[in-house]
């Protein structure tokens, strides 16, 4: 005769389960490992895929650099870090309260983030994906600077003297007189800097790298490049929708809202919960005990064969820029 009592197992705890990816861009580009036009063609092309839905939210991710973009053996790529990234801000009396001047590490930051250029945009996140993209082509840091001073030397020398209209738009004067106190330089040929390029790939950095952040390539036309025709699909490149807002973010509260606030959040989360709670009892259980379970999709799967798979409530969601190659094209060779 049973007791009547039933097994109920309540989640205590909550796990968030990612892929496994087993090393990063930086580690790929600076060991042994060969790394031919393909593997640069098919990294790049994630990157810029999963950027491209980044901006359509209007997020700025702000510390795009080679260790921060994640890699698995199957030549899958991930965009990590947000640690920095900022909504977009579209109204131009907002850009103090949002921008900050000291963004993306060094050797990837824009130049106009060192020109005391405050309204910045996310062509910041194309310069540092064509940073990354030179990177690639010649398995070396493009602007290593070891100090503000000498990462903009770095950038000059490539690059040349920047436009007039670059220099008279630096909001700092000591930046302005310094950079005008420069001697003329024109830019060096990309193809002498990497000699063994395809002419595409070349012609795409020359877009990425420019000066001037309104001259600079967006993410579309970048994904629309030669270049990167092979795997390019129109249909197969996502966009946020709706984009995020963040007026939100822009509220200055005093003390007293900030704490009706938390009461408010405690408040509907216990709302949801009681929600959840209520849809998981009583006969949506359809097991063979016929009895109502408190948590049944989570206290009788093991012993009751009617309740739901455990692989049923257990998912993740995983933001990246990889996706299988187009039918017919072969993706790079994994990555030993």
């Amino acid at each position: 005769m049973g007791t009547g009592l039933f097994l109920v197992l309540v989640p205590l705890a909550r796990y968030v389960v990612l892929d496994l990816m087993e090393s990063d861009l930086h580690q790929i580009i600076h060991s042994s490992q060969p790394l031919t036009l393909e593997h640069v063609r098919y990294f790049l092309y994630q990157l810029l895929r999963g950027l491209k839905y980044i901006h359509s939210a209007n997020v700025i991710h702000r510390d795009l650099k080679p260790s921060n973009l994640l890699i698995n053996e199957n030549c899958e790529l991930k965009i990590g870090d947000f640690g920095m990234a900022r909504g977009l801000c579209t109204k131009p009396d907002e850009y103090k309260y949002f921008m900050t001047e000291y963004v993306a590490t060094r050797w990837y930051r824009a130049p106009e983030l060192m020109l005391s250029l405050h309204e910045y945009t996310q062509a910041i996140d194309m310069w540092s994906v064509g940073c990354i993209f030179a990177e690639m082509l010649g398995r070396k840091q493009l602007f290593p600077g070891k100090n503000y001073i000498h990462q903009l030397q770095l950038i000059i020398t490539v690059l040349g003297t920047p436009p007039a209209k670059v220099v008279h738009s630096i909001g700092a004067d000591r930046v302005r007189a310094y950079i005008q106190s420069l001697p003329s330089r024109q830019p060096v040929p990309w193809e002498s800097l990497y000699q063994d390029a395809d002419r595409k790939a070349l012609v795409l950095l020359s877009k990425m790298l420019r000066f001037d952040p309104r001259e600079r390539i967006s993410v579309g036309e970048a994904l629309s490049s030669p270049f990167l025709a092979k795997y390019h699909d129109p249909d197969d490149e996502p966009d946020c929708i709706p984009a995020f807002d963040f007026d939100f973010d822009k509220q200055v509260l005093t003390k007293e809202q900030i704490k009706e606030a938390i009461v408010a959040e405690i408040n509907d989360f216990h709302e949801r919960r009681e929600g959840i709670r209520r849809k998981t009892q009583g006969p949506s259980c359809a097991g063979e005990c016929g009895e109502a379970c408190v948590w049944a999709s989570f206290g009788c799967w093991r012993n009751c064969p009617g309740a739901p798979a455990q692989n049923d409530w257990l998912g993740t969601k995983v933001v990246s820029g990889s996706r299988l190659a187009p039918a017919g094209t072969a993706s790079p060779s994994p990555l030993s």
